[in-house]
């Protein structure tokens, strides 16, 4: 089949999870534009028309991640639920929505240490290469200031628990990067085809993390 045009549309979302299962399959460094290209049936030298290099497409990834679980984490955390209900739902929704799309869930467990590293354009580069990596920095800096604030939903969540005597007096910032770690490695180990799906992994982890703080 021919591949795709330059001036032929395409579903930029279909380039963002092709691209994270490329990222899920090869890793970063030796995922190339040239395989993603070939996930969405489109030129090389397309693709390019739609993003400048791997490094705006990872960020594309990881922000599509982050954009997904904030639309459900926050609306529960910002809600009237007793504190116990609160923290239910929220580790609940975040696991279940890891094992609906894993490849995005692995890119944001191995490739951040890649978008941290990018490296900035040669001094004597283009001056629209130049401009254009300073508008990923600036995207890059928004992307872990939004991971910090859902990092931080959790220690409100927790916070409050503690305060009001739902939960014991855990460390906040421990116990929460303890729990996110956990959430976050599913989207590496899951299987679709595995013994239980994401519901019911869900549903355990969320037990086996509330009996830990939950004052009886």
């Amino acid at each position: 089949m021919a591949r795709k045009p330059a001036d032929q549309s395409v579903n930029r979302e279909a380039i963002i999870f092709a691209a994270a299962e490329v990222l899920q399959k090869n890793g970063y460094e030796a995922a190339t534009m040239k395989d993603i290209a070939a996930a969405v049936n489109l030129t090389a030298a397309s693709l390019y028309h739609h993003f400048k290099n791997k490094d705006a497409l990872l960020l594309a990834v990881l922000e599509v991640g982050l954009d997904h679980v904030l639309r459900q984490i926050e609306p529960v955390a910002h809600s009237d639920l007793p504190t116990t209900d609160k923290l239910r739902h929220m580790i609940h929704e975040h696991i279940v929505g890891l094992t609906q799309n894993t490849a995005v869930g692995a890119a944001m467990v191995f490739e951040i240490r890649a978008l941290m590293n990018v490296k900035a354009p040669y001094r004597n580069a283009r001056d629209d290469d130049k401009e254009a990596f300073e508008q990923f920095i600036e995207r890059r800096d928004e992307f872990f200031k939004r991971r910090d604030d859902f990092e931080n939903l959790f220690r409100v969540v927790v916070r409050e628990g503690v305060e009001n005597g739902s939960f014991r007096p855990v460390d906040v910032a421990i116990f929460v990067k303890t729990l996110l770690g956990a959430q976050n490695w599913v989207g590496v180990w899951y299987r679709p085809n595995g013994r239980l799906n994401g519901e019911q992994i869900a549903d355990l982890i969320v037990d086996t993390m509330l009996n830990g703080v939950i004052v009886a």
